[in-house]
């Protein structure tokens, strides 16, 4: 993971956490190495250890229970730490950095946390020493099958006469103000207005524009989108009487 990512999503936990993992897996290292030592009195030496760790890493009542188990049951645990010492911290009261520090020590790292790397390419060592650790990531539950969606009409907003939103309402895809910038930048008028008028809210317009696709005719000139009669009412409602009125209508008056 990029380094930069973590000021600016201020996720310090995320490096602790990765502290923390490899804690875990070089103190699971250490007791591997007592089983592979294959010694007369291991059982003892496994007990001690795991009472060590559960003691710096203050599980007061896994210490207890350590010291009581019988050799069986301590074995099969020592085999689950073997893969690594599991570590949980209550919210807000994650490991503090005494704690840190004696963890760090008792698992043999230092106190930083960072590892020297190397290049892969040319085996020279790397210049700064990096984190190097263990983080659980969890999968975000986004899956394709959930978002794929479609529509050419369906349900429209009572007040605003336009399409919904969202798959569940079977609702349209958002035109919002950044995509209609975007068509304005390219010059692309004809989109633009469809997009505002029959595929939006211009009701008579889209009724006669369906009419037309289904009888394979041409789509005849939009019509003026709701939110102009909206926006009128709004304004009437603030004492200002805004009214439409038609080109043709006025040119008719003037000839009369």
């Amino acid at each position: 993971l990029n380094p930069l990512g973590v000021p600016s999503r201020m996720n310090i936990g995320q490096i602790l956490e990765v502290h923390l993992g490899l804690i875990g897996k070089r103190l699971g290292e250490q007791i591997s190495e007592i089983f592979a030592s294959k010694q007369a009195d291991f059982i003892t030496k496994l007990r001690e250890k795991m009472v060590e760790i559960a003691d710096v890493a203050k599980l007061m009542e896994a210490k207890k229970m350590i010291s009581e188990l019988s050799d069986e049951a301590l074995l099969d645990y020592a085999r689950d730490w073997a893969k690594g010492v599991k570590f949980a911290t209550p919210v807000f009261e994650g490991v503090n950095q005494e704690e840190f520090a004696k963890l760090f020590e008792l698992a043999k790292i230092e106190d930083d946390g960072k590892t020297e790397l190397f290049d892969g390419k040319t085996g020279e060592k790397m210049t700064e020493r990096v984190n190097v650790g263990y983080m659980y990531m969890l999968k975000l539950h986004h899956l394709v099958d959930e978002k794929v969606h479609a529509r050419s009409t369906g349900p429209y907003s009572l007040v605003t006469q336009q399409p919904v939103g969202g798959k569940a309402l079977f609702g349209g895809q958002r035109f919002g103000e950044m995509e209609v910038w975007a068509l304005e930048a390219y010059g692309a008028s004809h989109i633009l207005k469809e997009m505002l008028t029959i595929k939006s809210d211009d009701v008579e317009g889209r009724a006669r524009a369906y009419r037309a696709l289904t009888k394979g005719e041409s789509v005849p000139a939009s019509g003026v989108p709701e939110t102009m009669f909206v926006l009128t009412k709004e304004l009437q409602a603030l004492g200002l009487d805004a009214q439409l009125y038609e080109a043709k209508k006025e040119k008719e008056a003037d000839d009369e």
